[in-house]
């Protein structure tokens, strides 16, 4: 058994923490800075270093076929620090890393706010977490004592040294003293700057250090003072009207000085509340309580809303100062199967669930949430375009189907902001994980639950229409290919053996057949005629007869020679439309005896001796007792209907 020293641990972490706690004088903080100036940068290029520092993958698409369907010729990052959080999003972290990349430079970004947009539950509001969490983790940071701005010491410089401090310090100082640092300087220290005591400030969302948060406020009740601070008028007895002394800063700016400041469902605020927000990012000033004058800030300012909200603040023309100073990120719905996979698969992971899920379960639901965010085309129907958005290759009559991904987006601008929510899913999967009395859930309870839900859902009727559409015919049929497919390939021992074989036999055949050449019988040493029979057998699975024949064959061989001239690996599943031909070729030599064998109500020793090596052999590949049970059933009644 583990021992675990508790008191150990708590009190390493304590002398740790004690190397980042600093307090000393202004002289003692030049010292450190001219060690690392990485101390006394700003907030946006902190922000970036915190994003950037974990790491950064560089996709080259042309290395990844299936990326490279996606995205084209695109140069895809992902960022580790988004990396485990965020799924088939990758465009809109990429514009909200350049936007800091470019706020970082102190180019025109760094007094713009970042707006994200989007449709609800879309990962807003995750991302503006997980920005304000990097925070909370990274070391502190080093402040004027008891500023209520948590300022950069360096401010503490008169204008005419800067210059020189600027040259030794390899920095650029930035920014004047706030009021209350300034009065202090003055009146506490004769201003002897270099006297001014330093220390440590961590970022907190709670005790509101470097981080502040502004909620929609109630237009007829709306105050700047939660942006700015206030006077507090019971200092006003014992000061006059305009020493800094009688203010209290504490606004929502005050707070995010140095960190960042989120404006939540930023356009539910009147336009006039708004206007301080664009004097902190244009002119990085915030006004000061009272009659006092400006007080700089160093932030960054956050915004989010839902496209209604942004659609009705756009059309009025009177808002365009503050248009102009925002960098807008739309933050769609996933597009990709595989990613809507992982958002679901990392939020029961992070529950208390722990039923076991059989396979494909949450592939149907993500196909449902998926087909509901697509558009309609003209060129391809909806799951069709689902798997184009996916990177599959699509076989049409025996050849890859080209269809320009681009297009389709083309087609459809707004595609990803309207549709089925990530909540949606994750309900209908609860609610299914909770119905379950074997503690396991699988496509077939989990497409009932959703059609329960959706009928329930306040959508136009048009839409709900459509969307029962899709979970009664649509992707139950998918289900249906998918589950018949994995039926009979648990009849077949050795699949992926035997799937190699007749592919290697196919090649073989088929490059005598182009070449014109025999092929030599490995027992004997005779040589033959390629076997044309035994090619067409393959071929004639999907849809390939007569002429097409021919230069099929060539595609195959000129394309495998390709894959080896570049050093990759021959095999079965190498060539998409080949790889269709030879599963229907193996599962439709055992389809009748599944069929049979599943819909027996009766057994005999044979029969019950092969259903029970498939019952394995499913186990094997991930279900268990009761939801092989549910889908074997599942697939007596509704795959091979007499």
């Amino acid at each position: 058994m583990l021992k675990f020293d508790f008191e150990a641990m708590i009190k390493s972490d304590r002398e740790e923490r004690k190397h980042y706690k600093f307090e000393g004088t202004f002289l003692d903080y030049l010292a450190i800075v001219r060690e690392n100036p990485r101390l006394a940068v700003l907030s946006h290029q902190r922000m970036h270093q915190l994003l950037t520092d974990p790491g950064i993958e560089t996709i080259k698409t042309e290395e990844n076929s299936r990326l490279k369907r996606i995205y084209g010729n695109d140069t895809i990052k992902r960022y580790e620090f988004f990396k485990k959080q965020f799924f088939g999003i990758d465009k809109s972290i990429m514009k909200i890393m350049r936007y800091f990349h470019s706020a970082a430079m102190r180019g025109e970004e760094s007094r713009q706010v970042l707006y994200l947009v989007g449709p609800v539950g879309a990962g807003k509001s995750s991302i503006m977490e997980a920005l304000k969490r990097s925070l909370e983790m990274s070391p502190p940071i080093y402040v004027l004592q008891d500023c209520p701005m948590r300022e950069e010491p360096l401010h503490l410089l008169p204008k005419h040294l800067r210059p020189q401090f600027e040259e030794m310090l390899g920095v650029k100082i930035e920014g004047e003293l706030c009021p209350i640092c300034r009065y202090r300087l003055k009146n506490d220290y004769n201003g002897e700057f270099e006297s001014f005591p330093v220390t440590t400030s961590e970022f907190s969302i709670r005790s509101r250090k470097g981080i502040g948060v502004v909620p929609p406020v109630d237009p007829n009740n709306q105050d700047t003072s939660v942006l700015c601070g206030s006077v507090d008028i019971s200092k006003l007895d014992l000061y006059p009207e305009d020493d800094p002394r009688v203010l209290s800063l504490n606004g929502a700016f005050n707070v995010g000085n140095r960190g960042l400041v989120e404006f939540i469902e930023v356009f539910k605020n009147d336009v006039e509340y708004l206007h301080t927000m664009i004097t902190a990012t244009q002119e990085k000033s915030v006004p000061s309580p009272g009659k006092g004058a400006m007080i700089y800030f160093d932030g960054i300012i956050l915004a989010h809303s839902n496209e209604a909200e942004w659609n009705k603040f756009k059309s009025d023309h009177t808002n365009e100062a503050i248009l102009d100073r925002i960098v807008k990120v739309e933050v769609p719905y996933c597009l990709e199967l595989e990613e809507e996979v992982k958002i679901y698969r990392k939020i029961l992971k992070g529950s208390s669930f722990n039923a076991h899920i059989a396979p494909h379960t949450i592939e149907v639901a993500s196909m449902f949430a998926i087909l509901t965010r697509l558009a309609p085309s003209s060129k391809v129907d909806p799951l069709t375009k689902l798997k184009i958005y996916n990177g599959e290759e699509i076989v049409e009559k025996g050849s890859t189907k080209k269809i320009d991904i681009f297009e389709l987006r083309d087609e459809a601008p707004r595609e990803g902001m309207t549709g089925i929510s990530t909540r949606f899913i994750m309900k209908a999967l609860d609610t299914a994980l909770s119905e379950s009395e074997n503690n396991c859930i699988n496509p077939v309870a989990v497409i009932d639950t959703m059609v329960k839900s959706t009928k329930e859902l306040t959508v136009s009727e048009d839409d709900k229409k459509r969307y029962l559409g899709f979970l009664q015919d649509t992707i139950k049929k998918e289900y249906n290919k998918i589950l018949e497919k994995e039926v009979t390939k648990a009849f077949i021992h050795g699949y992926r053996e035997q799937a190699e074989s007749l592919f290697n036999n196919y090649l073989d055949h088929a490059e005598a057949f182009v070449n014109f050449t025999k092929i030599k019988d490995p027992n004997t040493g005779e040589e033959l005629e390629p076997d044309v029979r035994f090619l067409q057998s393959i071929e004639e699975q999907i849809g390939i007869t007569g002429t097409a024949a021919h230069g099929f064959r060539q595609d195959v061989t000129s394309y495998m020679f390709s894959v080896m001239r570049n050093g990759g690996k021959i095999e079965y599943s190498s060539y998409e439309p080949l790889k269709e031909a030879i599963e229907k070729k193996l599962t439709a030599s055992v389809k009748e005896l599944s069929r049979i064998i599943t819909k027996a109500k009766v057994r005999d020793q044979e029969q019950d001796t092969k259903y029970n090596a498939m019952v394995e052999a499913m186990k094997d590949n991930g279900y268990c007792d009761n939801c092989c049970n549910v889908v074997l059933k599942y697939a007596a009644n509704n795959l091979w209907k007499d």
